[in-house]
């Protein structure tokens, strides 16, 4: 599985590049903090997969990975998806490293 540093991701954001960025926590959660992009929790991700692009790198996060890595193996193995990279340390690693006005939760 591929994966992207939040250092990586913050760079690619900051100079323009297209991609799509999904978050596959719970609206809750969600709410708590975000990175924008298309929010479609984990146990959704069947009825809603055709939210996701397949024409540009797709960024997909959770809490801290576990989550986002699971949507990937679903997505990647069953519907044929190429395009998608794990947030390594998933928001929670956004928030310690890159921005720590972000709010932290456990």
């Amino acid at each position: 599985m591929d994966e992207i540093t939040v250092q990586e991701l913050k760079g690619r954001l900051a100079h323009g590049h297209q991609l799509q960025v999904v978050d596959v926590r719970e609206p809750a959660e969600f709410e708590i903090c975000n990175l924008g992009g298309e929010l479609i929790p984990l146990g959704e991700l069947p009825k809603q997969a055709s939210r996701i692009r397949r024409d540009v790198p797709v960024v997909v996060l959770c809490h801290h990975g576990f989550r986002s890595a699971q949507a990937i193996n679903y997505l990647s193995q069953r519907l044929g998806y190429d395009n998608l990279l794990n947030l390594k340390g998933g928001i929670h690693a956004w928030a310690t490293q890159v921005d720590p006005t972000m709010v932290v939760y456990y």
